[in-house]
């Protein structure tokens, strides 16, 4: 437990935004942590004020690797106008297969104050997108509060997409309370062994069902607009292994039971292999086969438990269910086939100023 934490907010009725000293209260909390890191489950205690470096392998700045309209998200993220997207570099998780790996663990991305993230932020407001979608945020959390700070103070309006690998504390996800709208946690791995063998984490499984709890305690299931876009709630990614690795089963169940049957999930078969895989990971040295996706989906149906309240998010027709969508989103590619290059960091939040 982070005991230095624990009296954060657990309610979600706080005006955080409006008048902005709650916030600002957090977001000194949070920032003073840095001081001996232990906001996120690594807990390296490494002094990230005075640039020092652990696991996530950023320091007291945040590091953004791009930041734009981004049109290969699900559905009801990305519109008409794009999910307006922001890639941290560096990963509290670092998994083997990441496909990100330049960013996640080469640290690929351009330091930023917090004035400048609020500017990223506003900019992509500006620029239409329906929502500010924050991806592998749980290492900057205190430095995210810092710019919403500014960003809500300066007329930032639109839903925050937590976009996280679910490593998170609790008591961090009780500083974001009430400024975050939607979570969109991607559920990895169920066995500590396998979690241990491809991002070092044996109590992943662990953490990952405590942060759940905690994000649904929070905003609940998710909640769609009438012009079909996500307002509110949990939106949970779920990325299919080879041989069943992440025990697509045993997280259905797990979130049918202790999330809601009313949860809209992301059933991801994207997986191919990337970053270390090839070099050092044999066993999941190729690409997922259509049975296992198909097995996973028919797991999935069945260990929702509720059939008649599932809701198929991309399969004509739709129908009312635990919400297994496939390939409803691109996954988190920083420039997925067929969109504009991302605009440099810099060049984003100057078109606030516009």
């Amino acid at each position: 437990m982070n005991s230095h934490l624990d009296d954060g907010p657990r309610a979600t009725a706080q005006p955080v935004r409006a008048g902005g000293s709650v916030l600002r209260r957090r977001a000194q909390k949070a920032l003073a942590a840095l001081a001996a890191c232990r906001l996120c489950p690594r807990r390296c205690g490494v002094n990230r004020l005075a640039g020092e470096t652990g696991w996530c392998g950023v320091g007291r700045l945040a590091l953004v690797a791009s930041a734009y309209p981004h049109h290969g998200e699900e559905d009801c993220l990305r519109g008409s106008r794009g999910s307006g997207t922001i890639f941290f570099a560096g990963c509290n998780l670092k998994c083997v297969f990441c496909q990100n790996y330049d960013i996640s663990w080469e640290h690929r991305g351009e330091a930023v104050s917090a004035p400048e993230l609020a500017d990223v932020m506003l900019a992509l407001q500006a620029r239409g997108c329906h929502n500010v979608n924050l991806v592998t945020p749980s290492h900057v959390v205190a430095q995210i509060l810092e710019a919403l700070v500014i960003a809500f103070a300066n007329g930032l309006e639109i839903p925050i997409v937590y976009n996280t690998g679910a490593y998170d504390c609790v008591t961090t996800l009780r500083l974001l309370a009430g400024a975050v709208d939607i979570y969109m946690p991607d559920f990895k791995f169920w066995q500590r062994a396998v979690a241990d063998r491809y991002c070092r984490a044996p109590n992943y499984p662990q953490v990952a069902r405590r942060a759940l709890k905690e994000m649904h305690r929070q905003v609940g299931a998710l909640e769609i607009g009438p012009d079909g876009l996500a307002v509110r709630g949990v939106l949970l990614r779920h990325l299919v292994l080879p041989e069943d690795l992440a025990s697509t089963s045993e997280v259905m169940r797990f979130v049918a039971a202790e999330l809601s049957p009313h949860t809209y999930v992301n059933l991801m078969d994207q997986y191919y292999p990337a970053g270390r895989v090839p070099e050092h990971y044999p066993e999941i040295n190729r690409h997922l086969y259509r049975e296992e996706f198909e097995r996973a989906l028919e797991l999935s149906w069945r260990d929702g438990r509720a059939p008649e309240r599932l809701t198929l998010l991309t399969l004509p027709p739709p129908r009312r269910a635990f919400s297994v969508s496939i390939s409803g989103g691109a996954g988190d590619e920083p420039n997925p086939g067929g969109q504009p290059r991302p605009c440099p960091v810099r060049q984003a939040a100057d078109y606030s100023r516009r």
